[in-house]
């Protein structure tokens, strides 16, 4: 089974390929936007302090941002899923391009991070996709952190990240927020992949979402396959954001149920499998009757 397949995607993208009022915030590295299976007058970057295109094709942040835009804005019928190429992405780097040794991802720190959750929400986005590592907060960053993820809830802005890949059990200052959908990486048997972190706060609010083998673009124009957590992350990012082009007047709040309790749960550290189709199905009765 396809990676879309196995969270119900494609009847979902059969219906829409986006609209440009639905804007995603993507918190991550640079994005090689010159890529030609990007629709490059859809996306656009939040520079701050880093740059929103690549210096480096060949560095890790470059790498790791183009291959999780494809995944949302690629071009459909390109290498990568390409969920929603007609939403506008907002490129909002927080990793620096730097060599590293062990290919690891590079990480930030969490004042970088609240400063790009700011900067997403001021330029418009509706939706933030997170796929970071972070170094661990002091009391004020975790405070200043807090913060920001409590005014993303009372702007109505959806928050979906990555639960990571360590392999642990436990919460995040982020994966603990209760406006925050953490998202684990599923095989394509629709089994949690063993290096994806869980714990009660992931099980209880957040979902599972393809993250073994997966093909999207590469920096060089050249197919990359990841799996982890960064890389199931953006198919739920994806999933809101072609359910908000569909029914554009819906709440954050019907949005965020609709994906979130479209599945069965059970009392568990580890979260249901995604099922796009049946949180438009839940949309579509909610619409319906009023």
């Amino acid at each position: 089974m396809n990676s879309l397949s196995l969270v119900k995607l494609p009847p979902l993208m059969e219906r829409t390929s986006g609209n440009a009022e639905i804007v995603i915030g993507l918190i991550d590295g640079p994005v090689a936007m010159e890529h030609p299976d990007f629709n490059s007058e859809n996306i656009h970057a939040i520079t701050g302090d880093l740059r929103g295109s690549c210096i480096s094709s060949h560095s890790v942040a470059c790498l790791h941002g183009t291959f999780v835009a494809g995944i949302l804005s690629g071009k459909r019928g390109s290498n990568a899923p390409a969920i929603c190429p007609n939403c506008t992405l907002l490129v909002r780097p927080i990793f620096a391009e730097t060599t590293s040794e062990n290919g690891a991802m590079p990480s930030a720190t969490l004042k970088e991070l609240v400063e790009a959750i700011f900067d997403c929400i001021s330029a418009g986005a509706r939706v933030l996709n997170l796929s970071a590592a972070l170094v661990q907060p002091s009391i004020k960053s975790g405070y200043e952190l807090e913060e920001a993820l409590d005014y993303a809830a009372k702007r109505g802005v959806i928050l979906v990240a990555a639960s990571g890949n360590q392999g642990t059990l436990g919460n995040s200052a982020i994966t603990r927020h209760s406006w925050v959908i953490p998202v684990v990486a599923y095989n394509q048997f629709g089994r949690p992949e063993g290096l994806s972190n869980l714990g009660v706060s992931i099980g209880r609010r957040g979902l599972g979402a393809p993250g073994e083998n997966i093909i999207s673009l590469g920096a060089n124009s050249q197919p990359l396959t990841f799996r982890g957590t960064s890389a199931a992350a953006p198919f739920v990012t994806g999933t809101i954001a072609l359910l908000w082009s569909e029914f554009p007047s819906a709440s954050p709040a019907e949005v965020k149920y609709a994906v979130s309790h479209s599945v069965w749960r059970r009392n568990t550290v580890v979260p249901p499998l995604l099922d796009a189709w049946s949180a438009y199905q839940t949309m579509l009765t909610v619409h319906t009757r009023r």
